[in-house]
């Protein structure tokens, strides 16, 4: 569960890019610096932060890439502040781009398995305004209250509607996860498929009406079941560079 920014630098600054990285136990102001490349895929910079005694550390290494569909560039981000290493992409919306800012947003990546949904509770209520939802997931070991956004870097069909939202401790959207608008094959009827960095892994689960609640602003959370009907490419949610 991360967020942040990063900004380029002007030229003739030590540090190429600066910014924030958000989590739910820390804040930390990061820099990147280029270093040397011994091979072509070799880091193009080092990530530092200062620590509680002052001191620049070396917490992370970045690499510049480019998006296999998009030809969108971006940076993929490596770092471990002490709680175990996670991975991060800094990426820029269209309107960014289009106005060659150097301002990137960063977003985290989805690990390569998915947790059992198992028991799983939760409900999802559209809200009036900004096409955005809110909702909660919870089971007996975590409970995350959170919202749907419209996702702004949407540029492909199989990339995610939303973008799913909760709040660090003093109040940061942190990005958890991404979610589509589907269709059932089957019954014809609208859902929303969610993907979501939980504490104990990335889950799969759906928002469904059932005819109670149809035609209304509830869906229920309910378990992911693997019916042939999920969307192609869907567990590539998180990362929207590709």
């Amino acid at each position: 569960m991360f967020a942040g920014t990063l900004t380029r630098n002007v030229e003739t600054a030590a540090a190429q890019y600066t910014g924030m990285i958000h989590g739910t136990r820390f804040d930390i102001a990061i820099q990147l610096e280029a270093r040397a490349k011994m091979s072509e895929r070799s880091p193009d910079y080092d990530v530092t932060a200062i620590n509680k005694s002052g001191r620049k550390v070396r917490i992370g290494t970045a690499w510049n890439e480019t998006g296999n569909t998009s030809g969108n560039p971006y940076i993929s981000i490596q770092i471990d502040v002490g709680l175990g290493p996670f991975r991060v992409n800094a990426v820029q919306t269209k309107e960014a781009r289009t106005a060659q800012s150097g301002e990137f947003e960063i977003i985290p990546l989805v690990s390569n398995g998915l947790m059992k949904s198992g028991s799983i509770s939760g409900e999802l209520t559209a809200m009036d305004a900004d096409n955005a939802f809110t909702g909660y997931i919870a089971n007996m070991m975590f409970d995350l209250e959170f919202m749907l956004i419209e996702n702004s870097y949407k540029t492909e069909e199989t990339h995610p509607d939303y973008r799913i939202e909760v709040s660090s401790p003093r109040g940061t959207p942190i990005r958890v996860g991404s979610a589509w608008m589907a269709k059932s094959s089957r019954t014809g009827n609208d859902y929303l498929s969610l993907l979501i960095n939980t504490p104990d892994g990335d889950l799969r689960v759906n928002a469904v009406q059932n005819e109670e609640q149809r035609g209304g602003q509830t869906f229920s959370i309910i378990p992911f079941i693997d019916s042939g009907e999920q969307l192609q490419d869907a567990g590539a949610g998180l990362s929207l560079v590709a």
